[in-house]
């Protein structure tokens, strides 16, 4: 009975390592962490195919904002239509905290 508790623990522990490596890797640079939001957000194909390039319009204008946040603005090239308004979901913010990178839609303005 001992020997299966250590082999559901041995188990456990893997997932929990396995859960936190995939997580790492999806965090570790500004174009994973977008494309991990893109695909969360309900959209894989657009996740995987699309360019992402530097949005030097909301990197300039906003950049002091994004000094304090240690945060970066980019822009997809083939972007996500949103079924509901039918806008373009093109600009997104990437922030640095740590080591990793954290993704959110930024919208147009």
């Amino acid at each position: 009975m001992n020997f299966i508790k250590k082999i559901n623990l041995k188990k456990k522990l893997i997932f929990i390592v396995l859960i936190a490596i995939i997580f790492l890797l999806l965090h570790s640079t500004p174009s994973m962490a977008l494309r991990t939001q893109v695909f969360i957000m309900g959209y894989p194909h657009i996740a995987l195919t699309t360019e992402i390039i530097d949005d030097e319009y909301h990197n300039e204008v906003d950049q002091e904002k994004f000094a304090e946040l240690n945060a970066k603005a980019y822009t997809l090239t083939k972007p996500p239509i949103e079924k509901a308004t039918q806008g373009e979901l093109r600009n997104y913010l990437v922030r640095k905290s740590g080591f990793l990178y954290f993704a959110e839609y930024y919208g147009e303005g």
